[in-house]
């Protein structure tokens, strides 16, 4: 099962869960060796800066190429992984929705700059705005008890929101999804988290959500360009990469244990989807592994 986090490998924030957290990318990843594993945080969003280094994102299993400076933006509930580069720099933000919308006086066109999980690289940001300074005063803000922090640190949330959305701009990469639909998506994740390897029907997540399954298909192309059937089938592989790269089970344990009662139904699913058999696609990455670690 994919873990749920609020700061990677705590299950539990020992800061204010519905207010802000940020640190340096060193602080968390170069203990964990530069690679955070696959996770998900169910109630906050991250929005990432890296200002030296760089390495690879896996969001919701398409990976993400970054150089400094670069911005990245994880939703809540987006599944991701990270390596990055040894000695990678910049800073990382965890924020709970609801302060972040308080933050931004409720401004919707800003709020919906989050939704989408989006990458920013250097020739996309540009020099006109001090993305690694303004994290980086907002950080100062954080770690320092001085009168007036709560209100500072909102003030430099809204103008990284404002920066998000006019980078958003400027690529015309405009959420186009309501909230209402998004919503719903949102909601038929957390049903998917629960019930993925129970192989359900579309009909029965449809039902819980109270909409026709064509209605929950559109809202899932309209808010991350994949139908509800790719979003599941998305998850399976997600949980059974991270079986194949982290565990010692085998293929056929872990066709069992994400419902597939046919390992041979396990492996063509697997092989359609990836273009690598699951042993092949454990053998590849554990040999990357091993090269990178060299």
């Amino acid at each position: 099962m994919i873990p749920h986090y609020f700061l990677y490998e705590e299950a539990v924030s020992e800061v204010e869960p519905s207010f802000l957290h940020i640190e340096p990318i060193p602080v968390r990843s170069g203990r964990h060796n530069w690679t955070i594993r696959t996770h998900t945080h169910p109630d906050h969003h991250q929005i990432l800066v890296i200002s030296k280094g760089g390495g690879a994102i896996e969001v919701e299993g398409t990976s993400w190429a970054v150089s400094p400076p670069a911005l990245i933006i994880i939703p809540a509930l987006t599944i991701h992984a990270i390596r990055f580069k040894p000695g990678t720099d910049g800073y990382v933000i965890t924020v709970a929705p609801p302060f972040l919308r308080s933050a931004l006086d409720g401004d919707a066109d800003l709020v919906d700059a989050f939704r989408l999980p989006a990458r920013f690289l250097p020739q996309q940001i540009g020099r006109d705005v001090d993305l690694v300074g303004l994290f980086a005063s907002l950080e100062h803000e954080f770690v320092w008890s001085a009168p007036g922090r709560r209100t500072a640190i909102k003030a430099y949330l809204q103008l990284l929101a404002v920066a998000v959305r006019r980078l958003q701009e400027q690529e015309r990469v405009r959420p186009i999804s309501s909230a209402r639909e998004a919503d719903t998506v949102i909601r038929f994740r957390e049903l998917v988290e629960r019930h993925f390897r129970e192989h359900a029907s579309l009909d029965f997540y449809a039902r819980r959500l109270g909409v026709t399954t064509a209605r929950l298909n559109a809202c899932c192309r309209l808010t991350t360009g994949k139908s509800s059937l790719a979003l599941i089938n998305d998850r399976l592989l997600t949980e059974a990469k991270r079986n194949l790269l982290y565990s010692d089970m085998s293929v056929n344990e872990i066709g069992a244990a994400l419902g597939y009662a046919d390992p041979g139904y396990f492996n063509r699913f697997f092989s359609r989807n990836v273009g690598l058999s699951p042993g092949r696609f454990r053998d590849r990455l554990l040999s990357d592994m091993t090269r990178a670690a060299g």
